[in-house]
């Protein structure tokens, strides 16, 4: 790399660079999920027990100490979440699509265009952001690296990429692999439903890596990328055979192997031979669409939050939604998606700044969460939620509803037990299927008559029918609804579908219901122990 374009790059830095926010964000790293090897092909990554217990719910992120108002406290109602939605602006799916040069990288973009035509889809490559050579540079362009990170304006295309993102339109660089400089007529490029970002070091830099939501890295063998390079260059760009060689064993081979090969342990999905693995486009097309159904449903309802989707987690769903499932399989992968789901809806609670002592002396400024909390548990499913979140909030009350559940219309609220000071907590309304909606009424409309504040009830569930989360917003639409996954609908049997059939009796084992705290209502409803 030359000094005077390293001296280019210094200087754009710095001008570009922002001002250091006092950011306080969670502990966790992020989840990787890798296709197994009858899915991918032979060289992917298996999914191991490791990777698959680092899946944490988020508390917090993204807090901004100045945000904090004049007694240390900020709302839930303040906080970013994951629904994607910033004053009113619906984020895009953004894509990250890495890989060595020539290794089919633009072939899978347009395959997952291709399967996405009823989406607002755009392409951002990395190669528009190149530096363009000066005139020192061009007399020796054969002795310069363009596989070298410092070979990109990252400080423009990082720009860029945060413009798309808050939904505001930008002009992309327009650049002349003959005349190696970007030419006056940039490209135009609006705010859309999918960002696919593509490019040979996209992974490279890590602010550029977290604006990303689905990270994919093409895995072609050298020798067809090679092959590949050759007919690339000598016909579109111009070059000839020897240029393209010397380059290759120059720059492209080492370049790969220093600083793009790295950058594939960052990968969500490693796709072989990429665009002949159709198997792999379907299903990444797929997980698209339903992140795409969950991000309409937010932006009709603002108070709805799906937790931020890994193959992990869908891998979790697709084990006790299947049938064939076992009770203990059962059980192990649904307390291990509500406590993620509990987790998250634990970071919708309001919070004050705290400062602590290190065992080190030294002064750590965080934050302390309101323990005026309870949770609320619709019997019977509900119950399958309690262990969660009493493994998350030690000694936490817990009370129940027992709402009756003959018919589709008008159910009616048998019996409740709940804490008697409840209208001075936060709840967490817990019941893992939202259904027809019609049993969240009723219980929401209880805790409301006991004094509860709309906006101190977080409701928490598994699977959410749109139906239900309609029913739900619209009568209490300052509830919030925290949820794993966006089912399609309701069946004519007012069923969940795909759905996880009857989730009490998977969960429970049984057809004949034991309460898992055995009481019953007397004649002035109230709640006996048997």
């Amino acid at each position: 790399m030359s000094s005077s374009n390293k001296a280019r790059k210094e200087e754009a830095a710095a001008v570009a660079a922002p001002d250091k926010e006092a950011v306080l964000t969670t502990a966790g790293e992020e989840v990787r999920m890798r296709f197994l090897d009858q899915y991918m092909g032979s060289t992917s990554r298996p999914v191991d027990d490791e990777v698959l217990d680092a899946a944490t719910g988020v508390h917090y992120s993204a807090l901004r100490l100045e945000e904090l108002n004049m007694n240390g406290s900020v709302s839930g109602e303040d906080q970013p979440t994951t629904s994607g939605v910033e004053n009113g602006h619906q984020e895009p799916f953004v894509i990250g699509v890495a890989g060595g040069a020539s290794s089919g990288k633009s072939t899978v973009c347009k395959m997952i265009i291709d399967q996405l035509r009823d989406q607002r889809v755009v392409v951002v490559t990395q190669e528009s952001f190149y530096y363009g050579l000066s005139d020192e540079e061009l007399v020796h362009v054969h002795d310069y690296n363009f596989d070298h990170p410092d070979a990109f304006d990252t400080e423009l295309l990082l720009s860029c990429m945060e413009n798309l993102k808050h939904g505001k339109a930008v002009d992309i660089p327009n650049y002349n692999f003959k005349t190696y400089k970007s030419v006056a007529s940039a490209r135009k490029v609006n705010p859309s439903d999918v960002i696919i970002l593509e490019g040979i070091l996209v992974f490279h830099d890590s602010r550029v890596r977290d604006l990303m939501n689905m990270k994919i890295f093409v895995d072609t063998d050298a020798d067809v990328r090679l092959t590949r390079r050759i007919r690339r260059d000598t016909i579109e760009k111009g070059r000839d055979i020897k240029t393209v060689l010397d380059q290759y064993s120059k720059f492209v081979k080492p370049a790969f192997e220093d600083f793009i090969l790295p950058t594939k342990k960052y990968a969500d999905i490693i796709i072989p031979r990429g665009g002949d693995n159709d198997v792999a486009i379907d299903l990444i097309v797929q997980h698209i669409r339903t992140k795409l159904g969950q991000h309409d449903l937010c932006k009709v309802h603002p108070n709805l939050y799906v937790i931020q989707t890994t193959y992990q987690i869908r891998g979790m769903h697709t084990i006790i939604r299947d049938a064939a499932t076992t009770t203990h399989d059962f059980i192990f992968y649904a307390d291990r998606l509500i406590r993620l789901v509990v987790e998250h809806g634990l970071g919708h609670l309001p919070f004050k700044e705290k400062q602590v002592i290190t065992p080190t002396g030294s002064v750590y400024t965080g934050v302390e969460f309101s323990k005026r909390l309870c949770g609320i548990s619709v019997i019977r499913s509900g119950e399958s939620m309690e262990n969660a979140l009493r493994a998350c909030c030690k000694g936490i009350k817990i009370g129940k509803i027992l709402i009756h559940r003959e018919g589709d219309n008008g159910k009616q609220l048998i019996y409740h037990n709940v804490p008697k000071d409840i209208a001075n907590r936060h709840v967490l309304l817990l019941d893992p299927i939202l259904g027809t909606g019609n049993s969240a009424v009723q219980a929401i409309s209880l805790l409301l008559k006991k004094g509860v504040q709309e906006t101190n009830i977080i409701f928490l569930n598994l699977i959410s029918a749109p139906q239900g989360v309609h029913v739900v917003s619209k009568r209490f639409p300052r509830v919030k609804i925290v949820t794993s996954e966006i089912d399609f609908g309701l069946n004519d049997d007012f069923r969940v579908i795909p759905g996880m059939g009857e989730f009490g009796d998977r969960y429970f084992g049984t057809d004949d219901y034991q309460s898992s705290t055995p009481f019953f209502c007397d004649e002035k409803n109230r709640v006996r122990l048997l």
